[in-house]
């Protein structure tokens, strides 16, 4: 017969993972310190769901390093409200957004959008850093001025992409909030983004924050994925991601 492990191997084991294992308990409930955490985690999620991110203070750090003034856009979502209740708004530009990137100009290889999605912590420590790891690898392409979607989900970005003209287009937006990570990121990329395009024509990359993947590592995915998909001219399924997951800044230029 099995015996289950001596709890100060359970302990051992508790140091190991975000996951929660060896809480105790007190009677047929949880030990007071173990219900608390779980509470502050569930507000933490919570507040990241509903908190607003700043795209001005975005923009500004992404002007600030060099990258020029961001297109900003907006859903068809007035409020956060709306936007939880109404997935199907944060799909769809609104038309004055519609315009201002048909002032833009193109054709592009390659459109990066920001998006709020589901926790705009997520948004506000990593986006810009996998960007910016990113970008040597980018030298030669031609990438679109970078786009902070408001309200935004991911399919946002295939309005995004058609209006640009840009071949791919990548979308990081923040992930719904877990009870170990509020603050994840996704990664999303289209080839051929377009109205209409389904889940399973994209390639995401997530899971990015402080206890998971790094911006630097999450680059070097992307960096594979975004020279191969311009290659097989696909994205998808179709596409397994092979990638040796090193840096950008280490993988080279992307042909």
């Amino acid at each position: 017969m099995s015996r289950s492990p001596p709890p100060d191997l359970w302990h051992r084991f508790a140091g190991l993972t975000p996951a929660r294992i060896a809480l105790g308990r007190a009677g047929s409930g949880l030990p007071t310190r173990a219900l608390l955490d779980f509470d502050v985690a569930r507000a933490l999620a919570r507040d990241a769901v509903h908190q607003a991110v700043d795209f001005a203070a975005l923009a500004a750090r992404w002007s600030a390093a060099g990258g020029g003034a961001p297109v900003q856009v907006a859903s068809r979502a007035p409020d956060r409200v709306t936007y939880l209740q109404r997935p199907d708004l944060g799909r769809r530009l609104d038309p004055a957004s519609a315009a201002v990137l048909g002032a833009v100009g193109g054709p592009w290889d390659l459109a990066l959008v920001v998006a709020d999605g589901l926790s705009a912590p997520a948004v506000e420590r990593h986006a810009l850093a996998v960007i910016h790891a990113l970008l040597p690898a980018l030298e030669g392409w031609r990438v679109a001025p970078l786009v902070l979607a408001r309200q935004g989900r991911v399919a946002l970005g295939d309005e995004i992409g058609a209006g640009l003209g840009a071949a791919l287009v990548l979308v990081l937006v923040g992930e719904r909030p877990g009870l170990t990570a509020p603050d994840s990121l996704g990664a999303y990329l289209t080839y051929g983004p377009r109205v209409g395009r389904q889940d399973a024509e994209r390639n995401c990359v997530a899971n990015i924050h402080g206890g998971g993947l790094t911006p630097a590592a999450a680059a070097g995915r992307l960096a594979w994925l975004i020279a191969a998909a311009r290659t097989r001219g696909l994205t998808g399924v179709a596409l397994r991601d092979e990638s040796p997951s090193l840096p950008a800044a280490e993988g080279g230029v992307l042909p």
